[in-house]
């Protein structure tokens, strides 16, 4: 019995609105509080996609499903020290609509 995908894909879109939610709050470049909650939430959606089916993902190529999930290795296990508030807005803002989109195409197919 295969394991239901579905649930990892509508986490990912939680974690991106609650993401979202937190950067209205403020700028979590200035606020650890806001960061923290911001980087937890990226753990979060990360490991959700190492739920998702290769075969799923691979009708996504333009989203980096690699590197997503070597980033949430870094932030749980923080291989590179203290990771700085600016590499993790610059993803937030390059990576996280595209990987909404996805989710949701996954979700609607």
């Amino acid at each position: 019995m295969t394991k239901s995908w579905q649930p990892y894909a509508l986490h990912i879109l939680d974690s991106i609105a609650k993401i979202r939610r937190i950067q209205a709050r403020g700028d979590i470049q200035q606020d650890d509080i806001l960061y923290d909650a911001a980087v937890r939430n990226l753990q979060t959606l990360s490991e959700a996609t190492q739920q998702l089916p290769a075969e799923l993902k691979q009708q996504f190529p333009e989203i980096p499903w690699r590197e997503i999930s070597g980033f949430r290795n870094i932030l749980v296990h923080n291989y590179l020290g203290d990771i700085d508030p600016q590499s993790v807005a610059a993803v937030i803002e390059q990576y996280l609509e595209p990987l909404k989109v996805a989710a949701e195409k996954m979700l609607s197919e």
